[in-house]
């Protein structure tokens, strides 16, 4: 068993330390290879509205 509560939320935070929200925009600082595809998203690609 572990000592962490079932509920517990796990916090995203980006690369300056700022908090994720749901419904945040991001961009890519480094090449992001996407797991199942050959497809690699480039430095620079925004994602937006991200879960």
């Amino acid at each position: 068993m572990t000592d962490e509560p079932e509920d517990a939320e796990i916090i995203t935070k980006d690369s300056n330390g700022a908090v994720l929200q749901n419904g945040d925009s991001v961009t890519l600082i480094k090449d992001l290879k996407v797991k199942g595809t050959s497809v690699t998203l480039k430095r620079g690609t925004v994602a937006k509205n991200i879960r």
